[in-house]
């Protein structure tokens, strides 16, 4: 399993982009795509405005709200636990 954290920009937003949805909150379409190089700061993914068919046809701009960096976590093997140091001084304990 992998992670991608993300940094979002909210006054980067087109207003006109935001739709109210019937249950009354509202919602923005976003794409985060992979970076063909990492970033300055290891971004490994760009997160953009998604635009219409007619958009892209136009060749609008694309409108970028922020970056992501992913993160691919160890999973924990058994030989970890076993390595895992144990302390035997509990004495700081609150209870």
């Amino acid at each position: 399993m992998s992670l991608i954290n993300i940094s979002i920009c909210l006054t980067d937003l087109p207003k006109d982009k935001i739709k109210a949805a019937n249950n009354g909150k509202k919602y923005i379409n976003l794409c985060l795509a992979d970076r063909k190089e990492t970033g300055q700061y290891g971004e490994t993914h760009t997160l953009f405005v998604s635009q219409t068919k007619e958009e892209r046809e136009a060749r609008k701009d694309v409108v970028y709200v922020g970056s992501g960096t992913e993160y691919s976590p160890k999973p924990v093997t058994a030989q970890d636990i076993d390595n895992a140091s144990t302390s035997s001084n509990n004495d700081d304990l609150p209870f």
